[in-house]
């Protein structure tokens, strides 16, 4: 499913939905973290906060009781937790089914946010649990930006957009589009 969201500055974010079942889940986030981890920056994504967090190594990815957890271990160890799947809890400390339903990834998509002409300026991949609160954002490589300066460029280089565009095929069945013949820089901030 497709889907288009206005947002309150006049800019709008089109969503291309994936499937939120456990295996489709697991399989994407292998996919990002343990093949492309170099190349995604990723957090929570909120009006008002946005983390950016990138990996330095490899990390690893397990799953317990619905739970994927994405880990780095090392002097650097840190990890985080998103819920995918049936999730049930302990014998001694069992998850009620409401609590279950809220912490389960309810809504997954890609999207692409376009700027108040239209133009795109980010793309990515986000999650939503159960009342509709995010999880996880994903940004991809921007087209518009150097990957090695961080800095927006006048001309874009459109094999950034590889990645997004193979992963969203796959994930959703929606094919690569062309870019635009006449690209002009999306305005941002």
């Amino acid at each position: 499913m497709t889907s288009a969201q206005a947002n309150l500055d006049g800019t709008r974010t089109e969503y291309f939905d994936v499937e939120c079942s456990e295996p489709a889940l697991l399989a994407l986030l292998r996919e990002m973290f343990e093949t492309h981890w170099r190349d995604v920056i990723f957090g929570p994504c909120i009006e008002g906060a946005v983390f950016e967090g990138r990996f330095a190594e490899k990390p690893t990815i397990g799953i317990l009781d619905g739970y994927v957890t994405v880990q780095v271990g090392g002097s650097e160890s840190w990890h985080f937790h998103l819920c995918i799947g049936p999730h049930r809890g302990s014998s001694s400390l069992p998850t009620p089914p409401e609590l279950a339903e809220w912490r389960r990834c309810a809504r997954a998509a890609f999207f692409r946010n376009l700027d108040r002409g239209g133009r795109a300026s980010s793309w990515g991949f986000r999650m939503w649990n159960g009342r509709g609160e995010q999880m996880l954002t994903v940004f991809f490589p921007n087209p518009w930006i150097d990957p090695a300066r961080q800095r927006y460029v006048a001309e874009p280089a459109w094999p950034r957009l590889e990645l997004w565009m193979t992963l969203r095929e796959r994930f959703t069945g929606i094919p690569g589009e062309s870019p635009p013949a006449h690209a002009e820089p999306p305005v941002t901030h």
